[in-house]
């Protein structure tokens, strides 16, 4: 992969266009994101997953559900997984086919079911029998068939941050894979309900094969005996969670390194595991990325505001908050901040933090830095995925603009919000 978000010289540079310009013509705090990162990252796994089993590929809307961001993605020929009705709405509007969109979510919404059941989406994932009672009743009032995949829950430890793993017992979503076969044989008997396969989704930013593995396995043994209960799995959704390198992003040697280094998963690798588990079954394969498509694309620049030194810390204030980009606050995620135009001067340890009325708004703490000065641009590295989707208007902020980068032409494709939009 070609890295599209570098410096040149000392200047950062997405694609073509200097990072700077860019702050100067759009001003901050700005989103930007490359085009052609996100084409790069979607062929790689297009190419990296290629093995005797076809392993279909949906986007994970919940990462970044801009429409031009999604157009783009439909048109490389992935399909959607949505965890809303309204994620299904921003699918279908931005050319995903009804039949390549997936529902998921631990508490879905009648309304979610019945928009779902009525779009003839292509299959809706059962979280509980009580669920698959509800997507029965709801598709028997509608007098269409829905198609299900049921989650389950395999107790696999993703190794991933707490807040984000998602296969436990302990974790609240999917079914106990020890009892799962009786929600299987509900569905099996349930009016309008068709019951297509499996889905399991381990958890998110994982860096490490075992657990897919691990997971893989489980769920190919528990197949093994549906079989033998003369049940038929037609597909199996493995979910997302390929995790991204946050640390490091961007390489210089003007800019500090912080030792520390992220793996990331092995394309290949993954695909082995999947044909080694799946080949014998002849059914299809469906994965979820989400942060992997887009992470990379994207930054957040954002100004100088203030330095503010205090005996024990120096503060640098940035005008991008908490209320822009939620991961740090939200669970002490790391993103590597360097500035757009590099020089050479003395490093200091700061706490990079926002405006908003929280301690909790800080985007890095003892962080090792060139030395700042009011009116500087900052980038946020990585910051394509769980940017804007997971952002508010807190403290009554404006939420940024969104612009796209490609090659040397840059267009907004979402205006900065204006007073009116908090009414």
């Amino acid at each position: 992969m070609t890295n599209l978000i570098v410096y040149k010289d000392t200047e950062l540079y997405v694609e073509s266009l200097a990072a700077s310009e860019l702050a100067r013509r759009y001003g901050t705090p700005l989103y930007v994101y490359s085009l052609n990162t996100i084409t790069q990252k979607v062929q790689m796994l297009q190419n990296g997953l290629k093995g005797k089993v076809k392993v279909k590929i949906l986007y994970a809307l919940k990462a970044n559900s801009n429409v031009e961001i999604l157009r783009h993605i439909s048109s490389l020929g992935l399909g959607a997984d949505t965890v809303s009705a309204g994620e299904i709405f921003l699918a279908l509007k931005s050319g995903f086919q009804p039949d390549s969109i997936s529902l998921a979510g631990v508490g879905k919404t009648d309304k979610d079911i019945a928009f779902a059941i009525d779009r003839g989406i292509g299959v809706i994932i059962a979280e509980s029998e009580q669920e698959i009672e509800v997507i029965s009743k709801i598709a028997s009032t509608l007098h269409k068939p829905a198609n299900i995949l049921i989650r389950i829950n395999p107790d696999v430890n993703a190794h991933t941050h707490p807040h984000i793993s998602t296969g436990l017992r302990e974790n609240k979503f999917g079914i106990d894979i020890r009892i799962a076969i009786q929600s299987i044989k509900k569905a099996l008997t349930s009016p309008n309900i068709n019951f297509v396969g499996l889905h399991t989704h381990i958890g998110s930013q994982i860096t490490d094969i075992n657990p897919y593995a691990e997971a893989a396995e489980s769920i190919s043994e528990f197949i093994r005996k549906l079989k033998v209960d003369g049940i038929e799995v037609k597909q199996i959704d493995l979910g997302g969670g390929i995790g991204v390198n946050y640390h490091n992003a961007i390489t210089h040697n003007l800019i500090p390194v912080d030792g520390v280094y992220e793996k990331s998963i092995d394309l290949p690798q993954f695909a082995a595991i999947i044909n080694n588990n799946f080949c014998s079954f002849e059914c299809e394969v469906v994965i979820e990325p989400g942060r992997f498509v887009v992470a990379d694309s994207g930054i957040l620049i954002t100004k100088v505001l203030y330095r503010k030194k205090s005996l024990e810390k120096v503060f640098v204030v940035v005008d991008a908050g908490m209320n822009d980009m939620m991961r740090p606050a939200l669970y002490g995620a790391y993103h590597q901040i360097v500035p757009i135009s590099l020089r050479k001067a003395e490093t200091e340890v700061v706490d990079i933090v926002g405006p908003v009325c929280e301690s909790t708004d800080a985007f890095a703490t003892n962080r090792t830095l060139a030395h700042l000065e009011r009116g500087d641009l900052l980038a946020i590295m990585t910051t394509g995925a769980y940017g804007y989707s997971l952002s508010s208007n807190y403290n009554s902020r404006l939420r940024p603009a969104e612009i796209l980068v490609e090659e040397d032409y840059s267009r907004i494709i979402r205006d900065r919000e204006t007073f009116e939009d908090l009414i």
